[in-house]
């Protein structure tokens, strides 16, 4: 069966590989649009962190016999760790002053990581087996439904829309707001708002290295793998609107389904047609189909 004359497995397989990559667009939109809406820094090193949760994920499965399901929680974590101590030596200067100086300081610390991965690792990617567990598919007769990747976007959108719960929908998430627009009035009611700001940041970390560790198993492990996304996953942040969590999320799904039907329809527009879409939306609103105006 053709769909607009194209074979259906062609076009569903297309469709299943813009979902997924809609999926990584997605949760690491989400730790951006976290870091910048409520710490106002544009975080340049979060596809390192990216590229880091995946090396973490690989290292310790080589040298450690450390599973797949343990380097889920693993690598959040060491790279969290990480951005604690980013946060707590460097970041916090930097929250009065222009986004520029955010800017650069995280795309220098990303350019950093990235040296010392290729020094050590090379730019040759490293294998990472998918678990046993989710191995296989399943034949759904319009097309081959791998596990692993119906996986992938399930547990993408599970953290994404549980993480944008946490955030506007409970006490907690309030306080974190409230924290960072009135840090004075939040101090003052006993609360602890550099910690606040801390966990924020490690908490947009931790997501990119959660997205590192499902992305190791379907991409080659590599120094570069972070940097080549990046540009795009801000792409994803500008349509979306800066700041907006619910934003980033929906339009990283849309954007990575539009990507995948482009390779079905025009082959030649695929790599630029987040772009463009970027163009026309801040042509027609500069803030963002989420974001608000300033």
């Amino acid at each position: 069966m053709d769909i607009f004359g194209i074979p259906s497995p062609a076009f569903f397989g297309q469709l299943l590989l813009g979902l997924i990559n809609g999926s990584f667009y997605a949760i690491l939109s989400l730790g951006l649009a976290i870091i910048f809406g409520l710490l106002n820094i544009i975080n340049f090193a979060h596809g390192a962190q990216y590229m880091v949760g995946a090396f973490v994920a690989w290292l310790a499965f080589t040298h450690l016999g450390i599973n797949y399901w343990a380097a889920l929680l693993l690598a959040p974590l060491v790279v969290g760790l990480v951005a604690v101590l980013i946060e707590r030596t460097m970041l916090r200067h930097l929250y009065k002053l222009d986004h520029l100086y955010g800017l650069l300081l995280t795309f220098g610390l990303a350019l950093i990581a990235e040296g010392v991965f290729k020094n050590y690792f090379g730019v040759s990617g490293q294998s990472y087996e998918v678990p046993e567990l989710l191995q296989g598919g399943f034949n759904l007769g319009f097309m081959y439904l791998p596990i692993y990747r119906a996986w992938v976007v399930v547990a993408a959108l599970t953290v994404c829309f549980g993480a944008w719960y946490a955030i506007e929908r409970t006490s907690l998430g309030a306080t974190l707001r409230a924290a960072t627009q009135r840090p004075d009035l939040v101090q003052a009611l006993g609360i602890n708002v550099p910690v606040l700001l801390t966990a924020t940041y490690a908490v947009g970390a931790a997501l990119a290295a959660f997205a590192g560790v499902l992305a190791a198993p379907i991409m080659q492990v590599n120094p570069v793998m972070g940097s080549n996304l990046i540009i795009v996953v801000f792409a994803v942040v500008v349509i979306g609107g800066m700041g907006s969590i619910l934003g980033a999320i929906l339009t990283g799904l849309g954007l990575g389904v539009v990507e995948g039907l482009t390779k079905v329809f025009y082959p030649e527009a695929s790599a630029v047609v987040i772009f463009v879409v970027m163009v026309l939306v801040l042509l027609v609103k500069p803030a963002g189909l989420f974001g608000k105006q300033a």
